[in-house]
């Protein structure tokens, strides 16, 4: 009489763990890619609300003669007689914002009054460590802060 060989099912450990190894190095190489798609997303969103923002102030700037400075560190804060309401975060929801949008006179140049020019600003909710900041005045300068050297991060 034969003994019949012995079916076996499922995996030895061995297998398993070498699975395991191979969806671990997969996700290291995944996740990073997925961030940085994340941030450059962000970025482009903040750009498209930088021109937004600048389109809304030289509407301003024709209606009242000049432009409107504001802040929002801690919220926004408008003049009380500003009848034009300002666009002051990137996105679709002002509750969880990727960037915040603020306007302030830019630095006056030799043969510039501070009236003729505003920088709008954007300033990151969520850390971004290679573009902190973006910016643009009314005279076309774009700018960025953070630890890149390569402008086209900022603005390509």
């Amino acid at each position: 009489m034969k003994n019949k060989p012995l079916i076996q099912r499922g995996f030895t450990l061995l297998e398993l763990m070498i699975v395991v190894a191979i969806v671990g190095i997969l996700a290291s190489i995944a996740y990073p890619a997925y961030q940085d798609s994340v941030l450059k997303g962000r970025r482009a969103e903040a750009r498209t609300a930088l021109l937004e923002l600048m389109q809304q102030q030289e509407r301003y700037m024709t209606q009242r003669g000049t432009y409107l400075v504001f802040s929002n560190t801690s919220g926004v804060t408008v003049p009380a007689d500003a009848a034009t309401t300002f666009k002051t975060f990137s996105g679709d929801n002002s509750a969880a914002p990727s960037y915040r949008l603020w306007a302030e006179r830019c630095p006056t140049p030799v043969g510039i009054t501070e009236r003729d020019c505003i920088r709008v600003n954007a300033t990151p909710v969520r850390a971004d460590a290679a573009v902190n900041a973006l910016s643009i005045t009314s005279t076309g300068v774009k700018s960025c802060t953070g630890n890149t050297t390569n402008t086209k991060l900022c603005w390509p």
